[in-house]
C-alpha cells in the first residue's frame, strides 16, 4: 500500500511540473501572439496610408499564372 502511495505522489509531482511548464509555454505564446497582432495592425495602418484613395479594380490585376 505504501509503495502505491509513493508512486501516486511521484506521478502527481510530475504532473504538477508538467502543468507549470505548459502554463509558462502558453503564457509566452500569448505574449508572442499579442506582439504579432500589434505588428500586423501597424502594417495594416501603414498600407492604408500608402494606398491611393481610389480602390483598384481586381479586373485590372494580372492573374498569378501570367
Amino acid at each position: 500500500m505504501e509503495s502505491r502511495l509513493i508512486e501516486l505522489e511521484a506521478k502527481m509531482s510530475f504532473a504538477e511540473d508538467l502543468l507549470d511548464a505548459l502554463n509558462q509555454t502558453v503564457f509566452r505564446q500569448q505574449e508572442q501572439i499579442e506582439l504579432l497582432e500589434r505588428q500586423v495592425r501597424l502594417l495594416h495602418e501603414q498600407i492604408q496610408t500608402l494606398r491611393p484613395d481610389e480602390e483598384r479594380d481586381p479586373r485590372d490585376e494580372i492573374p498569378p499564372h501570367y
